[in-house]
């Protein structure tokens, strides 16, 4: 089990599998991208599924999300994939992806076992996506989805994130075309995930507003905070169900108190908080011949010190010195 001082317990594993990416969103890192991990930095694919389980069958991990970067561009996703699926008890397993190769993927990874997936897109827009992203993919993304949705990659979930002057006003017509299209939309407040440092707080796009904007069309009913859980995004209904809505606020309604997650990096590194300044290494012990229970021991020692919260709600809040792109969301 991993548990914290404050009798939170870990059961989501998030993994980064890469820290590359194929687009350069603005609010995630510069044009020119980053300096990447070398090759002999990045777990390899067995040690990647070596800690996953140890995570699912020592620690009582049952839902694993493969993250980036951008994980499609991991070429053993698929492989990893199905040995984690093999794995006794069988974690449930999702991907929150950019969508740009999910067309030529999504019928394999679901195959290969996994569940289901989120994908990022923040706006319906060609021009806006090529303005917020730096590429011109936009269709790619909608394709992606749209085979997603036929390999039975469900429910997919759509993460947008609302920039002001670009497509803040958007937030009602993202809600009608994932209605339209049986998406789960959910907003996603503005973190300081940028490595140049250009995240405001005050000029991000909050819950409240994005809940202001999608009530000028749409009627929404909160649900309960039982029904919640641990999960980041609190949901409404719109216009009395089925389909619902969520907000992840991570900035102005933080859900720390509640959180179930552990983190590992693409560099082996464990992590108790998207923003924790402080990690664990794991790659050392498993390229040292570590045995199974002392990484585990090393993995319960780390969230055992995890922190009350993220500082998200600090409004001195520093940001992360570490590109986010390794850490994964």
């Amino acid at each position: 089990m991993l548990i914290d001082t404050y009798d939170r317990v870990a059961t989501d594993l998030r993994v980064s599998l890469t820290d590359k990416c194929n687009l350069r969103c603005t609010y995630c890192m510069p044009e020119e991208g980053l300096q990447w991990l070398g090759k002999s930095e990045l777990l390899s694919d067995d040690e990647i599924v070596r800690l996953i389980r140890i995570a699912v069958t020592s620690l009582g991990i049952t839902e694993v999300r493969f993250t980036g970067g951008e994980p499609l561009l991991r070429p053993g996703l698929v492989s990893i994939v199905e040995q984690c699926a093999a794995l006794t008890p069988r974690p449930r397993m999702s991907l929150t992806t950019n969508g740009i190769g999910l067309k030529r993927t999504a019928t394999a990874l679901k195959a290969a076992g996994l569940d289901r997936v989120n994908v990022s897109l923040d706006t319906l827009r060609p021009d806006v996506f090529k303005t917020l992203t730096r590429r011109d993919r936009h269709q790619d993304v909608l394709d992606g989805l749209e085979a997603a949705q036929e390999a039975g990659l469900t429910p997919v979930k759509v993460n947008s994130v609302l920039m002001p002057g670009l497509n803040d006003d958007e937030a009602p017509e993202l809600l009608a075309w994932a209605l339209d299209h049986d998406y789960e939309l959910r907003f996603i407040e503005q973190m300081p995930l940028d490595a140049q440092h250009g995240w405001k707080r005050d000029g991000m796009i909050t819950a409240g507003d994005i809940l202001a904007s999608l009530r000028t069309r749409f009627s929404l009913t909160p649900e309960s905070d039982a029904s919640r859980g641990s999960a980041p995004a609190e949901r409404w209904t719109v216009d009395g169900g089925p389909h619902r809505v969520g907000v992840i606020a991570s900035v102005t309604r933080p859900f720390c108190r509640a959180c179930d997650r552990t983190r590992l990096t693409a560099d082996g590194q464990v992590r108790t908080c998207l923003f924790a300044r402080e990690e664990t290494d794991l790659r050392g012990a498993l390229r040292g011949d570590a045995p199974d229970e002392e990484i585990a021991q090393l993995w319960r020692t780390a969230m055992w010190g995890k922190k009350a919260g993220s500082g998200l709600d600090d409004p001195s809040f520093l940001q992360p010195d570490r590109p986010m792109s390794a850490i994964g969301g």
